[in-house]
Parts: C-alpha cells; sequence; structure tokens
C-alpha cells in the first residue's frame, strides 16, 4: 500500500498547501474576518476625511499645497476603497479585477488628457475676443 491510502486529508475535500488550486478556491475566511476588514476599512476612511477638512479649514498647510495635500488624501481613500470595500488585491484570483481596474483608469486618463489637449488647441486657434466684437454687426 502507498501513503496515499493514509492520508488523512485524501477525501475530506479540505483545501491542503500541496495541492494546486483554482482562483478563488481559497478557503471560507470567518464572518469576523469580513467585519474587521470593514472596520478598519471605515476607520481608515473617517481619518482621511476627517484629514482633507483639517487641511482645508487650518493653517497648518502652506496655502499653496493644501490642493496637493488633497489630492494625496484622496488617492490614499481610493486605495482604502479598493482594498478594505471592493477587495482589490494582488492575489491570483484578482487577476481580471486588477487588469479591469488598469484599463479604467487608461481609459480616463485618455478621456481627461484628450479633452484638455483639445480645448487648449482650440483656446490657442481662437480669435480674440475683441476683433471677434468688432466684426459684430
Amino acid at each position: 500500500m502507498s501513503e496515499l491510502e493514509y492520508d488523512p486529508n485524501l477525501h475530506t475535500a479540505e483545501l491542503d498547501a500541496r495541492e494546486d488550486h483554482a482562483p478563488g478556491d481559497e478557503p471560507e475566511e470567518s464572518a469576523g474576518h469580513w467585519v474587521r476588514n470593514s472596520n478598519l476599512g471605515l476607520g481608515f476612511s473617517i481619518v482621511l476625511t476627517l484629514a482633507a477638512f483639517l487641511a482645508v479649514g487650518s493653517h497648518l498647510i502652506w496655502g499653496p499645497a493644501v490642493g496637493v495635500a488633497l489630492i494625496v488624501l484622496a488617492i490614499g481613500q481610493m486605495g482604502v476603497h479598493l482594498v478594505f470595500f471592493l477587495h482589490v488585491t494582488t492575489g491570483p484570483d484578482n487577476t481580471n479585477n486588477v487588469l479591469a481596474l488598469a484599463f479604467g483608469i487608461l481609459v480616463v486618463f485618455l478621456i481627461v488628457a484628450g479633452s484638455i489637449w483639445i480645448m487648449g488647441h482650440l483656446s490657442h486657434n481662437m480669435m480674440p475676443m475683441d476683433r471677434l466684437m468688432q466684426m459684430q454687426p
């Protein structure tokens, strides 16, 4: 008889580190894990939101740098939402989610950058307003 006949995990349908697994085949996590993750994400979101209000409402940050601080806090807030609420991680079962997120970011970037480029080009090629007013009858 071989060792496989005496393996206690052979027919228990439990995941074992020695086996290959399909994406999404991870063992179920307890409900406490999901509650703890959600509460941790909520706490981070509240702290980042309060930090944004503090950055705008006080003089702790140099005036012209407030916009940069808000952008940094907004990116942090997006990261918290992606990880704690949407559960986008770097695990093997999230490859499609990460690729879809990257594609969405690319599309938004192209639309915003293209719009700014087009508006700048139109502004550069427009007739000055005083000459336009002289042409009016």
